[in-house]
């Protein structure tokens, strides 16, 4: 059992280039950070080899959280197991059918190629047997048919995993929970995903697909969690593992493996946490922020104190019904290659990843990239890449992006770094627009939170697009994502598709069925060791005008009557789309977010300079984007830095893992908690 005396939480998030590891100790407070090399051949390695450096003591740690896009790039690069479908007869095409629609971008594309189903349709079998859509048994399920077409899929078409899907299972799960025992009995080896254990909303379609993505990764993550969990064990941990979930929260890595479609956006949902935490103790509501890394860059917002959720968000074309944060991930990574596509600069999606990397990691890369054009521009300093740890070719990357960018373009070496990073830019943007603009947001109402290794670096140029009135760069900002986990409790998510006319539903009604589901939430909980004292169930309430296709979520936490539930869904839906309507209003999904709260690091305040005032602790030159030219940037240590410190731009800010850069129209000062503030032209 674990010893009485640990205190010590360990985070780990690993990323496509990079591992991050913190510790926190609940007694002292104290905290440390490290970051290690991403291996992509067997991921575990590079998360003990981060720990290892952040000299974590297994033997005292109580619990372990783990952010990790495992499930994510298996899916992005297909890489995941073999699958097959068993469901309804007459509905095997369901999953390939789908809505019959195309994607926004590829609406009028006269050369558009309906993407390859993750499932051939000689892999998806129909097995007699059918529930009404009140979930009442309308045909008794056939198990022989159902043995026999677990053996064709396993014996015939080899497959690893099999997702299991029955129309209105949402309403009543008896027949698929009978199927997967007749599989689990026939066949152990072979990994099962059941719709209804996943979710409880209705959409077949999407119902299918969830259920596919959770198979496809399923038995490359119960592996991966397994070996962690015994290499951890074997170094004295004796705690509780836990995975951080792609719609805010942890749960245990064994309820993890039982659906990791949960997990598929788990890395980029800590630092979602984290910044939701520092806009609280800094009274900042309404946040954007910017996880740039060294693959990829993720954009979300905070609003009203809350990361944005949605409950039906998609994967590579791949519905999911989950809960997951309303993340925007492009390829525009610190990693993130730039090539010409004619002579039209590009960047990404393509990434050098941790092997061989950058062209100056000095590790075989031969194709230029962003964090090689920010060498090339004086961003980073070449002899102090990860505070002195790594050495680095600047020469090879200056040759590098003079041979593939700027002899074709006929420009100069400078000339195409700035390039690099302004196609980096202009991705970027879009990729805001779509999280704010689109939704009746305006950007420059938010404040930018900056982390990730690249971010600092990146982020503050990003805000100048965009007229974003301040730039927030916290605290050791490329383990921001791994801090952030720290921050996060345990959190379980229960729905209920419940499709009725307000006005002919009995406030009673409703509560009997929030009570089933939080009954549901306080069992789980409970299981996994949350004391009732810190058990917190939240009430919510999918909603909309009758006929509408899309809701509103709406707060259904101490209402008194169902006149006060509809005029928070009129507030919620006015707010979002700038009108209300005439039409009733129609319930769909009843949900229960049930919370395991957890000792959380505090943001302590910081002493302000007492004695010299600040000073530079060299220059040198740097392209600035508000002159448009080369020119000196003062150069800084955060460690020097107070509260209260001011440092006017161009400038550059050097920690160990990460540089911050901001030009000449912006200003920076250091706030109470030691954050670096970065405001532009008159916000000073």
């Amino acid at each position: 059992m674990r010893q009485d005396n640990t205190t010590q939480r360990v985070a780990v998030d690993i990323g496509g280039t990079f591992v991050d590891a913190i510790t926190f100790d609940r007694e002292t407070g104290d905290i440390s950070l490290e970051k290690a090399a991403t291996t992509p051949g067997q991921p575990s390695d590079g998360v003990l080899d981060s720990v290892e450096r952040v000299d974590a003591d297994l033997e005292s740690t109580e619990a372990f959280v783990h952010g990790t896009t495992l499930g994510l790039n298996a899916v992005l690069e297909r890489d995941g197991a073999r699958i097959g479908i068993i469901t309804n007869e007459g509905f095997s095409d369901v999953h390939e059918i789908g809505r019959t629609n195309l994607e926004r971008d590829s609406m009028y594309d006269i050369n558009y190629q309906k993407p390859e189903s993750m499932v051939p349709r000689r892999r998806r079998l129909g097995v007699p047997g059918r529930l009404n859509a009140d979930g009442a048994v309308v045909e008794e399920l056939d198990e022989t048919a159902v043995h026999e077409a677990a053996d064709e899929l396993v014996e015939e078409h080899q497959v690893e995993a099999i997702a299991i899907c029955f129309l209105h299972s949402y309403q009543n799960g008896q027949h698929e929970q009978a199927a997967a025992d007749i599989v689990r009995d026939a066949h152990p080896e072979i990994s099962v995903s059941v719709s209804s254990d996943i979710t409880g909303e209705y959409r077949e379609y999407e119902r299918t697909s969830t259920a596919v993505l959770d198979s496809y990764i399923k038995p490359i993550f119960e592996n991966y969690v397994d070996t962690l969990d015994d290499s951890l064990v074997g170094a004295g941990f004796d705690g509780s593992f836990f995975v951080t979930r792609s719609g805010g929260g942890t749960l245990t890595a064994e309820s993890a493996k039982t659906a990791p479609v949960h997990t598929i956006l788990s890395g980029p949902a800590g630092g979602l946490i984290g910044a939701a935490h520092v806009g609280d103790a800094t009274d900042r509501d309404n946040l954007i922020t910017v996880d740039m890394g060294g693959t990829s860059l993720d954009a979300a917002v905070v609003e009203d104190g809350s990361p944005v959720v949605k409950y039906d968000s998609s994967l590579e074309h791949q519905p999911m019904l989950i809960p997951v944060y309303d993340i925007r991930t492009i390829g525009a990574g610190g990693g993130s290659i730039a090539w010409l596509d004619g002579d039209l600069l590009k960047v990404g999606p393509e990434s050098a990843g941790a092997d061989p990397g950058p062209i100056c990691y000095d590790n075989g890369g031969t194709e230029p990239t962003v964090t090689d054009a920010a060498l090339a521009l004086g961003f980073l300093d070449p002899a102090d890449f990860l505070g002195g740890e790594m050495d680095t070719a600047a020469d090879d990357a200056i040759d590098g992006i003079e041979e593939v960018l700027a002899d074709p373009l006929d420009t100069s070496v400078s000339d195409a770094s700035r390039g690099v990073f302004d196609v980096a830019l202009a991705n970027t943007v879009g990729a805001i627009r779509e999280i704010t603009v689109e939704k009746g947001l305006d950007p420059r109402d938010f404040s930018m939170v900056a982390y990730g290794g690249a971010g600092p670096m990146f982020v503050p140029l990003l805000a100048r697009e965009l007229g974003v009135k301040e730039v927030l760069v916290p605290q050791a900002p490329s383990v921001f994502s791994a801090w952030g986990m720290l921050m996060a409790d345990v959190v379980y998510d229960f729905s209920q598709t419940m499709i009725a006319v307000l006005d002919d539903v009995e406030l009673e009604t409703l509560d009997a069925s929030f009570d089933e589901l939080e009954a549901e939430g306080r069992e789980t909980l409970t299981a996994e060791g949350v004391a009732e004292s810190d058990q917190r169930l939240e009430r919510a309430v999918e909603m909309r005008y009758f006929g509408q296709e899309h809701t509103v979520e709406v707060d259904a936490d101490g209402v008194a009557d169902l006149d006060e539930l509809a005029e928070r869904f009129e507030a919620q839906h006015e707010t979002r789309y700038g009108h209300t309507m005439d039409d009733p209003v129609q319930v769909v999904h009843l949900r229960v977010r049930a919370v395991g709260e957890n000792d959380k690091p505090t943001l302590d305040r910081q002493v302000p300079r007492d004695g010299d005032a600040l000073e530079p602790t060299g220059s040198r030159e740097a392209y600035c984007f508000a002159a448009g030219e080369f020119t000196e940037f003062d150069v800084y240590e955060r460690a020097t830095l107070a509260p209260g410190d001011e440092l006017a731009g161009p400038a550059v800010v050097t920690e160990p893992t990460t540089s911050l850069v901001f030009h000449a129209d912006q200003h920076a000062t250091v706030d109470e908690y030691g954050h670096i503030v970065i405001t532009t032209g008159g916000e000073q």
